[in-house]
């Protein structure tokens, strides 16, 4: 059996510069009616880079809803129409300075498809050459560099809670063949 729902009606409740929020009324399969708080997102991408020494570029930045710092991968939204490819070498060489000779994708992520209509594509980003970092005029952030074992061992433990994160460094892993 399939499962679906039809959208009666949708209302937006907020459209910002990042994201918009829609009120939908839903008809169920048993014909039933319900409701839906949707945010639409661009979506985004996530890089996981490793270099030929075997360490892995990471960005530490300020996340306001958190009020906290946060460690993830270099990451970046996606503009209205724009290649996810594309998108991760800009987002790359921005946040971190490095280009890479090779980019493998290493899947799609949603976020929270309970109410986020948002897509992260995830990346491996091999070969890596330095360069310089060329942040957005409001983008604060600082590159540390980890291992990919300690990065394992740090999601494992919790250490690293963000999910596209968590994702790349175990999706990484795998495809180079890193688990022992």
């Amino acid at each position: 059996m399939a499962f679906y729902e039809k959208t009666l009606d949708s209302s937006v409740k907020y459209d910002g510069h990042i994201l918009r929020v829609r009120y939908d009324t839903v008809e169920l399969q048993n014909g039933g009616t319900a409701f839906r708080e949707v945010v639409d997102h661009t979506g985004g991408v996530g890089i996981i880079g490793v270099t030929d020494e075997g360490t892995v570029p990471m960005v530490r930045q300020f996340r306001y809803p958190f009020m906290a710092e946060t460690l993830e991968i270099p990451a970046g939204k996606l503009e209205k129409g724009e290649d996810p490819l594309a998108c991760a070498v800009r987002e790359l060489s921005e946040e971190t300075g490095y280009s890479a000779g090779r980019f493998v994708s290493l899947g799609t992520l949603l976020p929270s498809p309970g109410y986020c209509a948002e897509t992260l594509y995830i990346y491996l980003a091999l070969d890596l050459k330095r360069g310089n970092q060329h942040l957005d005029p409001d983008e604060f952030l600082n590159v540390e560099y980890y291992p990919l074992k300690k990065l394992h061992d740090m999601t494992m433990s919790g250490d690293l809670t963000d999910a596209k994160t968590v994702l790349a460094i175990l999706k990484a892993e795998i495809y180079l063949g890193e688990l022992k």
